[in-house]
């Protein structure tokens, strides 16, 4: 079975297509996509949308009618569309993929920074300079603290990590000691 990235990653690029020029601008888009891939993963929707004996009209009206607020046209139609072809539960993956379009636009990315301790916003601001230089892009940072890691931070940007954490490097220890 291919991966469900692959499968979102058409719808993904189709909504970026359509919606990039518009007013409201993408960062709206990246948020109405979120809310939506937060509602398909609620366990009683999914089990809802899922049942047999609902048709497509009626998964449509149920998954609409949980949405606050209005749904604009594009948003309402990928949502039909989904559920004609019975894959509204890709909607986590195809926000996933809108946002990774967007960063590439935008020239940013997402920074998830991982540490062992709280960060002062002069700390985070520091590393987010350094990590800017060494990427080449600008940073979105996304910190979070894990008493797991001992020591030092988890950085990732996109497909890359940098772990300096003390959990790291006692794993590297080990597996040298090991091999």
């Amino acid at each position: 079975m291919a991966e469900l990235s692959t499968i979102a990653r058409p719808y993904a690029e189709a909504l970026f297509e359509s919606v990039r020029s518009d007013q409201g601008g993408l960062e709206s888009w990246s948020e109405l996509l979120a809310g939506l891939a937060q509602l398909s993963s609620h366990e009683e929707v999914r089990a809802a949308l899922a049942d047999p004996r609902l048709g497509a009209e009626q998964r449509y009206d149920l998954f609409t009618g949980l949405v606050k607020g209005e749904m604009p046209e594009r948003a309402s139609n990928l949502v039909r569309l989904l559920i004609d072809n019975d894959r509204i539960l890709l909607l986590p993956a195809i926000s996933q993929q809108f946002d990774l379009l967007r960063h590439r636009q935008e020239g940013t990315a997402q920074a998830d920074i991982t540490s062992a301790y709280p960060l002062t916003d002069q700390q985070v601001s520091e590393l987010v300079a350094g990590l800017e230089a060494k990427f080449g892009l600008k940073l979105k940072p996304v910190v979070t603290v894990d008493e797991k890691l001992i020591g030092g931070i988890r950085v990732i940007v996109g497909d890359q990590v940098l772990d300096t954490s003390v959990q790291a490097q006692l794993a590297r220890m080990r597996d040298t000691l090991v091999a």
